[in-house]
């Protein structure tokens, strides 16, 4: 497989190699010591998440407290989505950038998000089935979120589907109540780069 990092620092695109002949397809979704070499610590995995989304479902931006933050190990075995990292950490560099992946049932990508991180996607066509492998479990004391469509993060969402149609952007009810990202930082909702990177030199140690 191959590992990019994106230009938001700590997620990362994978590109496994696929093995295919007469009777389908092979190939290795994850691998513990090539991902522990680019990300610099291994993925503790804690759960196991899958869902599935009609054509023009955006889910995000979410995020959760650090420590222990929840990182992400995400991949698309069905349909295709857009899925975006966002920088929510107050001090990055990147503070408020985003960076996007496809994630198909073609190229069979996946992305890691690393604590601290904003995650969103959109659907681009109807049954796109999305599983992800957190570093964490469920606590919705400490998960958060930020509007999807805020315009101060900017994200070029797709208009078209899969197939040529126009989508219809579908949120959930917590999604569209969400703040801006000024918003949640003013609510001191927003996770810190020195506290991120603290956190995460724990789990290198």
């Amino acid at each position: 497989m191959q590992i990019r990092e994106l230009t938001v620092p700590g997620a990362f695109e994978i590109t496994p190699k696929q093995l295919g002949d007469p009777r389908g397809v092979f190939l290795e979704w994850f691998k513990a010591e090539p991902f522990a070499d680019a990300v610099g610590h291994p993925l503790d995995l804690r759960q196991a998440n899958c869902s599935v989304s009609a054509a023009g479902v955006l889910r995000g931006i979410h995020f959760a407290d650090v420590p222990p933050g929840q990182a992400k190990y995400v991949t698309c075995p069905k349909g295709a989505v857009l899925d975006v990292v966002v920088d929510v950490r107050v001090g990055s560099p990147t503070f408020g950038g985003w960076d996007s992946v496809l994630l198909d049932d073609v190229d069979r990508r996946a992305i890691y998000l690393g604590e601290g991180l904003g995650h969103a996607f959109c659907s681009l066509e109807d049954g796109s089935t999305v599983q992800y492998l957190c570093s964490t479990g469920y606590a919705p004391e400490r998960e958060h979120g930020i509007h999807p469509l805020d315009p101060t993060v900017g994200i070029e969402w797709p208009t078209t589907a899969r197939d040529g149609s126009a989508l219809t952007a579908l949120l959930s009810e917590k999604d569209t109540a969400a703040p801006s990202l000024a918003e949640a930082r003013q609510q001191g909702l927003l996770p810190t780069l020195d506290g991120v990177e603290e956190y995460l030199a724990s789990l290198r140690a």
